[in-house]
């Protein structure tokens, strides 16, 4: 099957966003995703005041969508607590809800979804497990996923992962967290903390595989031995976390980013770049992605596939950098001291490094004109 229209591998939010800016434009994007029915991925569950406005831009207004408010940032060290407000608010909301909203408005901005699970892809060929797409252009969206043929490398000694449990509403975890983003660092990783819609609390840590092999590779003994040392992480996950389901993700890349890319291959989200969590921009990197991506192939088609990587690229290193050292340091025991003091003597500090800790998607030099039976796109 030959398609004209891109192909775009993922409905998640970075191939969300580049199906809207696509089909807005009068293209016919195809969105492939292996599920008919939203998942709740595991990571990106808090929204920044910068994701909000973009979302706003694709026609998604996300504090109609039931999420908690956020407005200060509580940091953790031990006994230590340092305490910063947000510059604006932010939102406390699912990967289900944020992901259902933006397929929607993707499908009634003219984009078509396909259910097909994604085994292998090259440039110009997607192979699923239902049958073969043949496109000149690809959008790869896949999320932390890897996909044969285009999996990124990974070369650290102890890599990143990722864990995730979430729990449900109670009085107790409401008055504790409130509207509070909250990061709770402890030896080998980091948690973060936020109520989403309904009061559910999202539990999210990246740490190094070396914490989880130290904890027998149990994710349970795992936050067991971390509430042990931390009384307040120990506070949130109360008495009624045993039975909640934890899910993980292995080998999670931070820090790589995509330079370069053949025609007709664009690399969305976490598959064009892959910033710490600790930053809390990953989810406006990824929409920022499939904006740019879609400005782009507007303008000039497949073959704008390498201009675009390699300027997405260039915006991405200084974030992602940034955000990688304050990892870094957030993983050591000088961190541990410094960077909560740094809090209180400066409490603005965090809240700019996030700010720069982001992308805009610019819009290519030219306007790109819109899709029309004269030029077809």
């Amino acid at each position: 099957m030959r398609r004209a229209a891109p192909l775009i591998l993922g409905a998640g939010p970075a191939g969300c966003a580049a199906a809207i800016e696509l089909a807005r434009a009068g293209a016919s994007p195809v969105l492939i995703d292996r599920s008919e029915s939203v998942g709740d991925p595991l990571c990106g569950g808090f929204m920044s005041w910068r994701t909000i406005a973009q979302l706003e831009t694709l026609g998604v207004d996300p504090l109609t969508l039931g999420g908690n408010t956020v407005d200060h940032l509580k940091l953790f060290t031990g006994d230590r607590v340092a305490q910063t407000p947000l510059p604006h608010t932010a939102l406390g909301l699912s990967r289900h809800a944020l992901d259902t909203a933006l397929r929607k408005a993707a499908l009634e901005a003219g984009a078509k979804l396909e259910i097909d699970t994604i085994r292998a892809v090259v440039p110009g060929l997607a192979t699923g497990q239902s049958q073969e797409w043949q496109a000149e252009t690809i959008f790869l969206a896949s999320g932390k996923h890897d996909v044969r043929e285009q999996a990124r490398p990974r070369t650290a000694g102890d890599p990143a992962l990722g864990l995730r449990i979430r729990l449900p509403a109670s009085s107790q975890r409401r008055s504790l967290i409130g509207s509070a983003i909250e990061l709770h660092l402890f030896r080998g990783g980091y948690a973060g903390i936020v109520l989403q819609e309904g009061g559910s609390a999202n539990i999210c840590l990246a740490l190094r595989k070396s914490a989880l092999a130290a904890a027998g590779g149990d994710p349970r003994r795992l936050l067991e031995k971390v509430a042990e040392r931390n009384g307040h992480f120990a506070d949130r996950l109360g008495s009624d976390w045993h039975s909640a389901k934890i899910e993980t993700i292995g080998a999670v890349p931070y820090g790589w980013i995509a330079e370069d890319t053949p025609h007709g291959f664009f690399r969305l989200g976490d598959q064009a770049a892959v910033i710490p969590s600790l930053a809390g921009e990953g989810m406006s990197i990824a929409l920022a992605s499939g904006t740019m991506a879609a400005r782009y192939w507007l303008q000039g088609g497949a073959e704008a596939a390498p201009a675009y990587q390699r300027a997405f690229a260039a915006r991405a290193f200084p974030p992602v950098q940034l955000a990688k050292a304050a990892r870094g340091l957030a993983e050591t025991r000088f961190g541990h001291v410094a960077v909560p003091a740094l809090a209180k003597l400066a409490p603005g500090l965090l809240t700019r490094l996030a700010e720069r800790c982001r992308i805009d998607a610019p819009t290519p030099v030219s306007p790109p004109p819109a899709c029309t039976k004269a030029r077809p796109c």
